[in-house]
């Protein structure tokens, strides 16, 4: 198995040596691999010290360590949604990209079952830590492990400081007296956690490498709720369920508000039969609801074999009925769009549902069963 020590680091890179000489102290398993997780802002400091003044080789040498992969291609740049790295995380939205992106590393790491990761959580800046914490609590196996490391008061914040040496070294304290390294005290406290992974729906789990930190947070937080809430907008083509956004095609968006429609209008389950695809209610009622955001000609013309313009201007007598087929694959499309964004338990609440009966096949939306409040937004 390979260990991975992954970290966060402001602009005190001092805490990845500490946390090496801690380890290799209390005879903890050792690296084989460094990643940082850092901002644009605090790279200079972080290569000058561990690799310009190599702060790091130097540990490695004085304690004759293992040898660690360790390059300024294991430090990963916290990036905003463009892929473009952040200067810094002061803002509420650098904040954002900061717990998206430690949430899809850590999924990354932790999605290969072949690796270790010793998490620590003693650099940058305290929301940088927690949402360290917080994703290892998510995603965190049996193998992972969460610590943070600190020093002495003498040595805490010295700028020279990396780790104590085995020799005297003498360098300037915060107040400017001279302290020798040697008399250093390094402790790494190995922090106890939670792991909720094996708690959590496993689509939920996959989803967080695209999903933002917040719908996340939003998707764990509904699971359980009862005044849900369906959010339909139409002209977006969306659908927003407990923080997580679906988007629709056109076609979809409209197949969705016209079962809706029809379901409220009817009080009863749509029945999909040899009546259905005789009738041309279900095809008028699906296209007036259609055209108020699309004039997709596949739809109209391939579909029910009408154009848009004929449509509107009730110039019907080349319409077609709506088939079984469209409703299978309309019904399809849009479950498999809310299955992947949505745990299980959250999606049933707004699939779409269906159960054959001999010759017919019934249709219904599982939010309006399930008694979920709907907006819908034109």
């Amino acid at each position: 198995m390979k260990h991975i020590l992954l970290i966060v680091t402001g602009a005190s890179p001092q805490v990845l040596t500490e946390t090496l000489f801690a380890i290799h102290q209390q005879g903890k398993q050792f690296p084989d691999e460094i990643f940082v997780i850092t901002t644009k802002s605090t790279l200079g400091i972080l290569t000058d010290g561990l690799f310009k003044q190599a702060q790091l080789a130097k540990l490695i040498e004085d304690y004759q360590l293992p040898a660690i992969n360790f390059t300024e291609e294991n430090i990963w740049l916290i990036e905003d949604e463009n892929g473009q790295p952040i200067d810094d995380a002061k803002s509420e939205l650098e904040q954002t990209y900061m717990a998206d992106f430690i949430t899809r590393k850590v999924f990354e790491l932790t999605s290969n079952n072949n690796i270790s990761i010793h998490a620590s959580i003693a650099g940058g800046r305290k929301t940088m830590a927690f949402y360290l914490g917080y994703a290892m609590s998510l995603l965190g196996r049996e193998q992972d492990t969460l610590s943070h490391v600190f020093v002495n008061d003498e040595f805490e914040f010295v700028r020279d400081f990396y780790y104590p040496t085995s020799y005297n070294h003498m360098i300037k304290s915060k107040d400017g007296a001279l302290i020798n390294c040697k008399n250093a005290l390094v402790t790494l406290a190995e922090i106890p956690f939670v792991r909720m992974r094996q708690s959590i729906d496993e689509t939920l789990i996959r989803n967080m490498q695209s999903a933002s930190f917040s719908q996340t947070v939003a998707s764990l937080n509904s699971a359980h709720k009862k005044d849900l809430t369906l959010e339909i907008n139409a002209k977006a083509k969306t659908l927003t369920f407990a923080g997580i956004e679906i988007k629709l095609t056109a076609k979809e968006c409209a197949f969705y508000l016209w079962l809706l429609q029809y379901s409220l209008s009817e009080n009863t389950k749509l029945i999909v039969d040899r009546d259905f695809e005789e009738s041309l209610r279900h095809s008028k009622a699906y296209l007036y609801i259609l055209q108020e955001n699309s004039n997709d000609l596949r739809v109209f013309r391939d579909t029910f074999g009408i154009e848009p313009e004929d449509f509107r201007d009730n110039l019907h007598t080349q319409l077609k009925a709506m088939e079984k087929t469209f409703v299978q694959q309309s019904r399809s499309r849009i479950n498999t769009k809310i299955n992947k964004l949505l745990p299980n338990e959250l999606a049933n609440k707004i699939a779409i549902s269906s159960q054959k009966q001999t010759l017919a096949t019934h249709y219904w939306l599982n939010a309006i069963t399930h008694d979920i409040k709907i907006d819908v937004t034109q």
